[in-house]
């Protein structure tokens, strides 16, 4: 089938969800959550195809590995989505005019959602989900690091959209290469909407060429400032858990700012990551001090450069820079942030309400990792990408993020003058 053809089928098939009741939702939700446990085997064994071809050092190879776990934690999230009120049908805005007419703001699907993500094959199930719960079709284009995995993921859904007797067309994943994923960009007769989920680079390559409606989402300069009334021990774990937990994934530390009257403390701070092996690119300020302090590992120690500040690393490295006041760290991000997830540590009221106040971004955190950013970590079941733009949605975007609405009105005879 070319990708036409495959527009078609799967804009037909969204008509049908527009009467698809929210049980019938929940039923399909909650089977594949069960299949997807029953069939972890035959998930892994497509995922270590892919894996085959990437290298292990690489960092993407962690976000590219499903393990019995994570299928089991993928099935706990769409059993949260099935948890979920739907976000459908809701009233917004309601108003009766003097000349009777009723008027109303009711939540709707966007339609057709066109999802270009990179080698994540949890993305897969999570966007079906979330779609399907929000009365959505999708087409999915991932990355051809994880084709067999998505293929297999694909696969699973549709069997299960047989057996519930609804059109398997609601969700179509397009082939790999770059063909494909120009035709999605250009499918504005087809698609409602296009969120892109991945790399910077790949964030500006749907922006710059698409002509679908595009959200952007995805990548993440992310700083935490520590401030000179910072607790030390607070900071330890946090700059740690920002930064180790999962180094692929956007929501992880890329920049430490570090207050210059609590530099003393930068190596207390940093070396819990020195077990990662984490390579710090410190500033002339901050490599000083390490230095000095002798117990970070020096061969982990480098002198940053204009490039370190602004990277989004997806590894096990990170930046490190002295400021001389809180002021300086909130322009420092301003300059350098891609408006993701941002964090202060300081036990200062004043300092933390400024920061709150004075920083662009989609979150903002008080004495709390940036690891967080998450749709289920928000309690909204799943996610289908970080939004760092300001129109319609921002920050973790998940089902009424992936609605809009239409106007009802409702007359009785009335014509207008």
């Amino acid at each position: 089938m070319d990708s036409i053809e495959l527009f078609k089928s799967v804009k037909k098939a969204s008509a049908e969800l527009n009467v698809i009741t929210n049980e019938k939702i929940n039923s399909i939700l909650s089977k594949l959550a069960d299949e997807a446990e029953k069939n972890i085997l035959a998930i892994i064994e497509a995922n270590a195809k892919d894996l085959a071809k990437m290298d292990p050092a690489n960092p993407m190879y962690d976000r590219l590995k499903l393990t019995d776990e994570r299928i089991k934690g993928i099935a706990s999230d769409m059993r949260n989505v099935v948890s979920l009120p739907s976000p459908l049908g809701k009233t917004s805005k309601e108003t009766t005019l003097p000349n009777g007419l009723k008027i109303k703001r009711v939540s709707v699907p966007f339609g057709v959602i066109g999802i270009i993500y990179e080698a994540r094959p949890n993305v897969t199930f999570d966007v079906f989900s979330l779609c399907l719960k929000s009365g959505n079709a999708c087409i999915l284009k991932g990355g051809t690091d994880a084709f067999e995995s998505n293929t297999t993921i694909v696969n699973l859904i549709h069997k299960v959209l047989k057996e519930e007797g609804v059109n398997p067309n609601i969700v179509a994943l397009m082939p790999a290469g770059r063909e494909a994923t120009a035709d999605l960009l250009t499918a504005v007769d087809y698609v409602d909407l296009l969120i892109p989920r991945g790399s910077a680079g790949l964030i500006k390559f749907v922006r710059d060429n698409a002509k679908v409606n595009v959200i952007e989402t995805g990548a993440g300069v992310v700083h935490t400032y520590f401030d000179k009334d910072g607790d030390l021990e607070k900071g330890r774990a946090i700059v740690n858990n920002g930064k180790t937990r999962r180094v692929s994934v956007c929501n992880a530390l890329d920049c430490l700012l570090i207050n210059k009257d609590r530099l003393s403390d930068l190596t207390a701070l940093c070396i819990d990551m020195s077990e990662k092996n984490v390579v710090l690119y410190a500033d002339d300020q901050a490599y000083d001090q390490l230095m000095k302090d002798g117990v970070y590992p020096k061969h982990l120690i480098e002198h940053a450069t204009e490039e370190h500040f602004g990277c989004e690393f997806q590894d096990y490295k990170m930046a490190v820079k002295t400021v001389n006041c809180v002021n300086c760290a909130i322009d420092h991000i301003s300059k350098y942030s891609s408006k993701h997830s941002e964090a202060i540590i300081s036990e200062n009221k004043d300092t933390l309400a400024k920061f709150v106040k004075m920083v662009d971004a989609a979150c903002v955190y008080q004495n709390a990792p940036t690891s967080f950013t998450d749709g289920a970590q928000f309690g909204l079941g799943a996610e289908i990408g970080i939004s760092t733009q300001k129109l319609h949605a921002r920050g973790p975007m998940a089902l009424e993020e992936i609605t809009t609405y239409k106007w009802v009105i409702e007359g009785n005879g009335q014509v207008r003058k």
